[in-house]
């Protein structure tokens, strides 16, 4: 009985094990996104969720998500917990939060590092997964708080991998400092967007790259 017991456990321990990716959503909700942008950006993440073969991914790998909202020093909040991807109608569910998620702060900084640092630490509730991943927005650089490249080192010895897109709206030369200071992992990658109106698109095609585990360059703002 034991010996039987024990082979079942066995059998059934990869299914437990079965997260192939955690994936932290953080959302730059600072001073400089106004309402609209906010909207835009929301609907648009909602919307790249459910692209077919990214919401096909995440519910074959079991991923789990979760949904940050950050802006300026002492301002960032988990507003959507871990969810784990377990069928399209959770998808469908999770992506819906996203879509109605209220905006928690309107008239803050930009404090990229503390995003960060604050999200590293909430992968301790999702050992299970294979990839640990920080996809993160912005439509500028950090300009207090903690510097986000002095959290490279503690990012590669956590084996959390950043991605960034940067919405150059109002920041021209927003890719390059995100490739410089923020993204960080094997792979790691910043997609551009002109402005808010091409979020949509950028931001799908960018979770297309995360959730299929794509090397190729998909996207020629990979610099």
């Amino acid at each position: 009985m034991f010996l039987r017991a024990l082979i079942t456990s066995m059998c059934l321990a990869p299914q437990a094990f079965a997260c192939d990716l955690a994936l932290a959503l953080a959302v730059d909700v600072s001073g400089s996104v106004d309402s609209e942008e906010y909207r835009i950006q929301m609907d648009g993440l909602a919307a790249g969720l459910r692209d077919p073969v990214v919401s096909e991914a995440l519910v074959r790998g079991q991923a789990q998500l979760m949904l940050v909202q950050w802006t300026g020093s002492t301002r960032q909040r988990v507003t959507i917990p871990w969810t784990r991807i377990d069928s399209f109608a959770t998808l469908d569910r999770f992506a819906d939060q996203v879509a109605a998620d209220p905006r928690v702060w309107r008239n803050f900084s930009t404090a990229i590092g503390e995003a960060l640092e604050m999200t590293i630490a909430k992968f301790d509730r999702v050992p299970e997964c294979k990839r640990h991943l920080i996809d993160l927005s912005g439509d500028g650089v950090s300009n207090e708080g903690i510097d986000p490249a002095k959290l490279h080192s503690t990012l590669r010895d956590r084996g959390v991998t950043v991605n960034a897109i940067a919405i150059e709206e109002s920041e021209p030369e927003l890719t390059a400092y995100f490739f410089e200071n923020v993204i960080v992992g094997e792979g790691a990658f910043v997609v551009s967007a002109a402005g808010f109106a091409d979020y949509p698109e950028r931001i799908r095609k960018k979770l297309l790259r995360e959730v299929t585990q794509q090397t190729a360059d998909l996207n020629p703002d990979h610099r």
